[in-house]
């Protein structure tokens, strides 16, 4: 069924309105899904504070003409819809990603930080570890040289011991 011009126009404004409010867009080409694993899908980003429109492709492109984004938008094929989150949180990629592995479906690209971004680095972002990993990663890029001066003085102070124990062998 055809959707009229009125509808095309009303369905542009309102995503509009979201691409207005979005920090995160994530365009996902659900193709295959099924009715329930869209109703799970759908469950698991309104858990993240993520909304979850499906649109047609040329309205999408419509809809973000407007806004002049930097780089170059992704291809758009298949049966796509788009995930928004307000939030500049990466959780929404992670759950997106663990779900199309899940489910089959593929993350097509996206907007981040006003940039288009492809799908390799959707993924990317996605394998980016916890916040609590990366601190106890960089603490330990601190200790590292530390560590090492320790290592370092220790042996330089048992070298000498040796050698004082050797000079008292020789002597008696």
């Amino acid at each position: 069924m055809a959707i009229t011009k009125e509808k095309k126009h009303e369905i542009v404004k309102e995503l509009k309105e979201e691409l207005k409010k979005a920090r995160l867009i994530i365009f996902v080409n659900f193709h295959g899904l099924s009715v329930s694993s869209s109703r799970d899908l759908r469950k698991i980003l309104r858990g993240l504070n993520t909304g979850y429109v499906v649109a047609k492709k040329s309205l999408i492109r419509k809809a973000l003409e407007e806004f002049g984004f930097a780089g170059q938008m992704p291809e758009l094929g298949g049966e796509m819809a788009m995930a928004f989150s307000e939030e500049e949180s990466i959780e929404p990629i992670k759950a997106l990603n663990v779900f199309s592995k899940k489910n089959g479906i593929k993350l097509a690209g996206g907007i981040f930080e006003n940039k288009y971004i492809d799908n390799k680095t959707v993924i990317m972002l996605a394998n980016i570890p916890p916040r609590e990993v990366l601190l106890a990663q960089f603490v330990n890029v601190i200790n590292s040289p530390v560590q090492g001066l320790v290592v370092a003085l220790n042996d330089v102070s048992g070298k000498f011991v040796r050698i004082l124990n050797q000079i008292k062998n020789v002597k008696t």
